[in-house]
């Protein structure tokens, strides 16, 4: 669920009356962005190759938020609480 989303339905159940008391989220994780200027490295995931083909180990660039990172819910819960 998108945070726009959130809010609009936090908004509508607000105007309502209706309380909110439960909130479950299915991989509330994986929604966050990184900041523009935040790099962020990690080594090859298994079933990758994890050498290049000049025997030096490979790492990748993360471009999303993978669950178990640190940055994972501190983002997400900056996406929703700006």
């Amino acid at each position: 669920m998108r945070p726009t989303s959130l809010r609009a339905l936090a908004a509508i159940a607000n105007s309502s009356g209706m309380r909110m008391r439960r909130w479950d989220f299915v991989a509330a994780y994986l929604q966050g962005e990184l900041e523009r200027d935040e790099v962020v490295y990690c080594h090859a995931p298994p079933g990758y190759a994890t050498t290049g083909t000049d025997g030096r180990p490979r790492i990748c660039r993360v471009e999303k938020l993978i669950y178990g990172m640190a940055q994972a819910g501190r983002r997400w819960q900056r996406s929703l609480f700006p």
